[in-house]
């Protein structure tokens, strides 16, 4: 979603986040997007993480690894009422995107699914049709 603009108040001054780029991942795992923002046309933040959490979808900021294994933020909000008005924009972004579609290896998977599952209601009526019968002949 281009062109948003969004004015937050900070110390003194009002910051205007004036783009959001927001795309959905791919993947069973809990990273379901990533966003970029642009701060008063001239300042962008990448790699803003869309993540599925325990309460919800969340916004995780830039971050990178540091030689103790720990994660540091790259940049960061310094308030919290900046941090929640970039979470609650980017994540208006990412809900009004369009639901990816299957790609043709999940579409192939997902049939190959359901025809097994066919196979094997087939296989049990058939088992029980074997058994009536078997039934009926040692009466």
């Amino acid at each position: 979603m281009k062109n948003k603009r969004v004015i937050i108040t900070a110390r003194g001054g009002k910051v205007k986040i004036t783009e959001i780029r927001a795309k959905r991942i791919r993947g069973n795992n809990r990273l379901k997007g990533i966003a970029a923002i642009t701060i008063d046309e001239c300042f962008v933040i990448h790699e803003l993480r869309i993540i599925d959490g325990k309460n919800g979808l969340f916004v995780a900021m830039p971050s990178r690894r540091m030689p103790n294994g720990e994660y540091k933020d790259v940049a960061h909000p310094i308030n919290t009422e900046t941090r929640s008005m970039i979470e609650k924009e980017v994540l208006e972004s990412y809900n009004a995107l369009p639901e990816l579609e299957e790609d043709e290896t999940e579409k192939e998977e997902r049939e190959k699914v359901e025809k097994e599952k066919v196979e094997k209601e087939k296989e049990v009526e058939k088992d029980a049709e074997n058994e009536e019968t078997t039934e009926d002949t040692d009466e």
